[in-house]
């Protein structure tokens, strides 16, 4: 049995020296992939101003009713404001009423005499016109509101008050803006960049946004504008970003967001984060080469998440250590565990 021991012995010590020497590693192959540069800035999302509609009227008047206030949502049709016409548009209606019917009976009037041969075909034609006057001025002020004695401003569609500017008994000019209304879908998100940073951004380029709190999910967007000013206040570059239609779904107007804009664009080798080591040379993998662990220096592109994005002497059938390769030098001995991710 000790002579039996003894050569058991001795065979474990043949298989240990068949890999004295050896690191046990992991491999996987590079794959080449698109990376974008990012940057992140912050803001709110706010109304697209591009869709909001300002409610306005072509006369002064009286606000009588007020049903709404800023940031509430309302629903196509609904009743927002109620307005007495000013007494001056009442009193013009009533005026353009006596002109049609002065021009109406004056009409008569010419043509019964026209057969009569009291009058001329000049005379029937100038009646004519100053009936046709008379009606479209009547026209005009009954479209100004003056024909009726109260009116009703109405939400254009879905959406919501982002501005009321009248309150309940104030009196307004003609054309003076009431109260502005923004489609339930139309949410930007205006945001804000330093300026050194703003020449790295263009129209066109995707973002992902969130609300700057809570547990949101992200949304894609796209920025639509860059400015090419500071803004006196913030001292930053205003950007927009357009946000999807479910936006409304996640975010309030004003609430304050977080975005990250992809940038450059740019082709790299993806690996895992684990195969790429860095020291004071830079950053570096190791390759296996006739069993044989090779440094090959690379540049990080990009460095964030699971998957970094490097460049360098790599190709698509380059096996490159994932595990193991802390504990590697230059040209030291490897063995590839079986079964190891390619």
């Amino acid at each position: 049995m000790l002579l039996g021991g003894c050569k058991g012995g001795d065979a474990a010590d043949g298989d240990d020296a068949d890999v004295a020497g050896q690191v046990l590693v992991t491999t996987t192959v590079p794959v080449s992939q698109t990376f974008h540069d990012t940057m992140d800035a912050w803001g709110n999302a706010v109304a697209d101003p591009h869709h909001a509609s300002v409610m306005s009227l072509g006369h002064g008047g009286l606000v009588t009713a007020l049903n709404v206030i800023a940031g509430e949502h309302v629903h196509g049709g609904e009743a927002m404001l109620r307005v007495a016409p000013d007494p001056a548009a009442r009193n013009a209606y009533r005026q353009a009423q006596s002109t049609l019917a002065l021009a109406s009976g004056e009409l008569k009037r010419t043509e019964q005499m026209v057969t009569q041969h009291l009058a001329t075909q000049s005379q029937l034609a100038a009646a004519h016109k100053a009936l046709d006057d008379a009606q479209a001025g009547l026209d005009a002020q009954r479209a100004l509101g003056g024909g009726v004695a109260e009116e009703i401003v109405s939400a254009p569609a879905d959406g919501m008050v982002t501005a009321l500017n009248v309150n309940l008994g104030d009196r307004f000019q003609a054309g003076a803006p009431l109260l502005s209304v923004a489609p339930a879908q139309g949410l930007i998100a205006r945001l804000g960049v330093q300026p050194d940073e703003v020449l790295r951004l263009k129209p066109g380029m995707p973002a992902q946004v969130q609300a700057a709190f809570g547990a949101a999910s992200g949304l894609k967007g796209q920025v639509s504008m860059v400015g090419q000013s500071v803004d006196t206040q913030t001292h930053l570059v205003p950007v927009q970003v357009t946000l999807p239609s479910e936006a409304s779904a996640t975010l309030v107007a004003g609430a304050a967001v977080r975005a990250t804009i992809d940038t450059l664009g740019y082709t790299a080798w993806a690996l895992p984060r684990n195969a790429v080591l860095q020291d004071d040379q830079g950053a570096y993998v190791f390759a296996v080469e006739h069993d044989k662990a090779k440094r090959i220096n690379v540049a990080l592109k990009h460095p964030q998440g699971d998957t970094v994005g490097v460049q360098g002497p790599l190709d698509a059938k380059t096996r490159i250590i994932v595990s193991g390769n802390y504990e590697l030098n230059d040209g030291d001995a490897v063995r590839e565990q079986q079964g190891s991710p390619k």
